[in-house]
Parts: C-alpha cells; structure tokens; sequence
C-alpha cells in the first residue's frame, strides 16, 4: 500500500501543479478578453486571431482543471442519500463510480479524440476564419485533459483503498476540516440564512 501512496502522492503533486498554471492561464484568457473588448470599442478593430486564442485558452482552463478539481474534492455531487450513508458506503460508492464510469468514460474520450487530434494535426488543419489560428493545439488538449482526468481518478481509488483497508483518510473530507465540500457548502449556505433572519 506504501508504494501505491507513493503514486498517488506523484500523481496529486502533477495535477496540483497544473492547477496552478490554470490559475495562470485564468489571469490570461481575463487580460486577453479585457483586451479584446477596449480595442475593439476603442478602436473599432478586431482579431479573430485573438478572439480564437481566448475560446482556446477557456477550453484548456476546463479540460485541464477537471483533474484538479476532482482532486480537491470540489466536483459538483447530487448525494441526497449518500449523505446519509456511513463513511465506508460512500467511499465504496466512490469506488465504483470511478472504476464504472469515469475511468470507461475517460478512457473512451482519450481513444476517439486521438484520432481527432491526429488528423488535425496530419493536415495542419487551419482556422476557417480569416487570420485565425491552427486548430490541432486545443484538439490535443481534449485527449491531454481526459487523460489528466483519469489519473486523478486512479489517485482517488487508492486513497479510497487505503481508506478501506485501514491505511490512510477517509479521501472524502477535506484536509483541513472533519467535514466534507459539500457539509461546508450546506454550512455556509445555513449560516447566511441565519444571518438574513
């Protein structure tokens, strides 16, 4: 169990990593559009080019932070019920989730939009509007970001391991707290209620 902590713990610190370049690109795609919009009221110019870097660098902020965000627990989760189910039954419930459905599904994005890239990439596939950009760069971030996706999902399962088996957190919670993002969230919403009463 030690040597796959390890990889888990390799795994977290890569897609912690990007995380923190995504913050990066964030402050870019903000700076670009503020950009965009004051040349073109100002100025009354425009560039595709420029208009195409943003939608660019907005799909690369979602596909590559998805990792990020399942590793921080902060996925958006509809749990009526798992909620009141004991710690071990969500964890369990976790389990299957990600080896049923996100891995399969990640796995199948990553094998149909490699082709994709590849043809793009083949065929130096170009922007169809005038001075636009190559199209295979955010292609290639769809196969990039669902793999980044499924390594964080393989992250999760061992600490949901380590969790059942008696070697590690319940992978659940949040670091920092006994209580889950959701418990939080539920906090919060209930204290800004109370405040408004």
């Amino acid at each position: 169990m030690k040597f796959l902590l390890s990889i888990s713990k390799a795994i977290d610190a890569l897609i912690g990593a990007i995380g923190k370049l995504v913050t990066w690109i964030t402050l870019i795609v903000v700076l670009i559009s503020a950009g965009n919009a004051i040349v073109r009221k100002t100025f009354h110019l425009s560039s595709n080019a420029w208009l195409e870097i943003q939608w660019y660098l907005f799909g690369a902020i979602f596909l590559l932070a998805a990792g990020y965000t399942f590793l921080k627990n902060e996925h958006v989760r509809v749990d009526i019920i798992n909620q009141r189910l004991s710690e071990r039954t969500q964890v369990w419930i976790d389990v299957i989730g990600v080896l049923f459905f996100m891995l399969p599904a990640c796995i199948l994005i990553c094998y149909l939009a490699i082709p994709f890239f590849e043809a793009s990439f083949v065929s130096n596939e170009q922007s169809s509007n005038a001075g636009g950009l190559v199209r295979w760069p955010v292609k290639l971030l769809i196969p990039v970001g669902f793999f980044l996706l499924s390594l964080t999902g393989v992250s999760h399962l061992i600490k949901c391991l380590a969790f059942l088996t008696g070697h590690g957190p319940n992978p659940l919670r949040q670091k920092d707290s006994d209580v889950t993002a959701e418990e939080a969230l539920a906090q919060e919403i209930a204290a800004r209620e109370a405040a408004k009463s």
